[in-house]
Formats: C-alpha cells, sequence, structure tokens
C-alpha cells in the first residue's frame, strides 16, 4: 500500500478507475450536466486534480494522492491546510471493487503518519452517518467520532499524539 502525488502519468490513470469504478458524485466536487462521466465532468476531475499540484504550499493549500496497492492505483486521497495551520483536513475515495479490504484504513495511517511528522496539531475528516466504511477507518485510527445532531454529518477528529507511533523500548532486560 501506497500513496504519492498525483502527476499527469497517474492522473490518467487515476481517472481511468474513476470512470469504471465510482461515481462522479464519489469523486470529486459537483459538476453541472446531465449525468455520468461527461467529457466536461472528465476535464474537471483533471482540472481539479491538476489545481492541487503545487501541495500545502500552493494557492489552495491541498494535495491530492493516487493510492496504490500492489503497483496499480485504486484510488485517491487529499491534505488540505484549514484556518489553522496545524490542521489538515483529509478525504479519500476507492474504486467500489477496492472497497472493504481495509485499503482506507491503511491508507489513513499512512496520512497520519505524515502529518505527525510535519508537526501537524490535528487531521480532521467529514462524512456521513450511512459512510460505514470511512467511520471504521477513523475509528481503528483512533478518531473521535461528532455526529450532527440535525443532519447525517459526522465529523472525525484525530489529535497528533494518537498519530505518533509509538516509541520503541529503551530497556535492557
Amino acid at each position: 500500500m501506497e500513496v504519492q502525488q498525483v502527476d499527469e502519468e497517474s492522473l490518467e490513470e487515476l481517472l481511468a478507475v474513476a470512470v469504471e469504478d465510482a461515481a462522479p458524485e464519489e469523486v470529486m466536487p459537483p459538476v453541472a450536466g446531465p449525468p455520468g462521466w461527461t467529457m466536461e465532468r472528465q476535464e474537471a476531475f483533471r482540472n481539479w486534480h491538476r489545481a492541487r499540484r503545487p501541495g500545502l504550499t500552493g494557492p489552495l493549500r491541498e494535495s491530492t494522492f493516487a493510492i496504490t496497492q500492489n503497483g496499480k492505483i485504486v484510488g485517491s486521497a487529499r491534505l488540505a491546510l484549514r484556518d489553522s495551520y496545524n490542521v489538515l483536513e483529509t478525504g479519500m475515495w476507492l474504486g467500489r471493487s477496492h472497497r472493504g479490504c481495509g485499503i482506507g484504513t491503511a491508507t489513513l495511517r499512512i496520512l497520519l503518519d505524515e502529518a505527525a511528522k510535519a508537526g501537524v496539531r490535528a487531521v480532521v475528516a467529514d462524512t456521513k452517518t450511512h459512510n460505514t466504511a470511512a467511520l471504521g477507518a477513523l475509528r481503528r485510527n483512533g478518531a473521535t467520532l461528532i455526529a450532527s445532531q440535525d443532519t447525517v454529518e459526522v465529523h472525525a477528529e484525530l489529535i497528533a499524539k494518537e498519530m505518533l507511533p509509538p516509541s520503541p523500548s529503551t530497556g535492557n532486560s
């Protein structure tokens, strides 16, 4: 399991996975027009990822990653700086045929490790109460989940100390 920043080559493979194995509304912001993977929607997908290529220090303060399993792209993840420079927001999607295999949990762990190494205080994510896979991955990575009283929205918070790997034992026996 790996994540790599989306470049032009991986972008086309990522788009192919999205078109073949996901609905547009699962993987990108809404685009006006008829439903499905229209040419306009595919170009909007490309442009959305290209705009984030400068990464967290770029004007959008956001980076997208291709998630690979056994060398094959299976989805995408993102990290975005929020109002506080000590908080990152994350999100991801996986092709339908790769869901439920632990990929989301492992990917989130990788992203959290990177955030901790960068000195980030917290990582947040937003999902829906019916997205049991996302809720499970968040729980398995130590998230505090806060469900809305009025909607199906769930906000997750992961604190940096929970993200740091355990210290190796230094005692001698």
